[in-house]
């Protein structure tokens, strides 16, 4: 099985994904993108979408626009700043992630969230490490 199709395996088994139902990733050299139907159920009292969900996709997008390089170890995020444009209400968001920089254990990468209109809704920007956790030791992986 190659990298990417591990990454994928990874991601959909990772049990927060039995909150976030039918996300979807796809992976490419150096980049994410991450799909999300919207639901009432991530929303604040205000009816629309709460910032940890806008987190969750700039978040995953740039993370694994990163892991796509590292097929050795298992990357962590060390921070990661958000910006919040818009209010997401309905329909399917998007997430796009690229791979902005990196060194032997560092990596940084931007991300954008678009709401079903094509509307930037959403940007992101975070810095990423490679852990000491072997990435065939994490569960999905292998």
């Amino acid at each position: 099985m190659k990298h990417f199709d591990r990454l994928l395996k990874m991601y959909e088994l990772a049990p927060i994904h039995e909150f976030y139902k039918g996300i979807h990733m796809e992976l490419a050299d150096k980049k994410a993108s991450i799909t999300l139907p919207v639901d009432k159920r991530y929303f604040h009292a205000g009816m629309s979408a709460h910032g940890s969900v806008y987190f969750k996709l700039l978040d995953d997008a740039a993370y694994f626009a990163c892991q796509t390089v590292v097929e050795d170890y298992f990357i962590v995020t060390t921070s990661f700043s958000i910006n919040l444009l818009r209010p997401i209400t309905s329909g399917i968001i998007k997430a796009e992630g690229e791979l902005d920089f990196m060194s032997k254990q560092m990596f940084t990468a931007s991300s954008k969230l678009f709401d079903e209109k094509g509307r930037l809704v959403g940007t992101g920007q975070g810095s990423f490490l490679k852990s000491a956790l072997p990435i065939q030791h994490v569960e999905g992986y292998s």
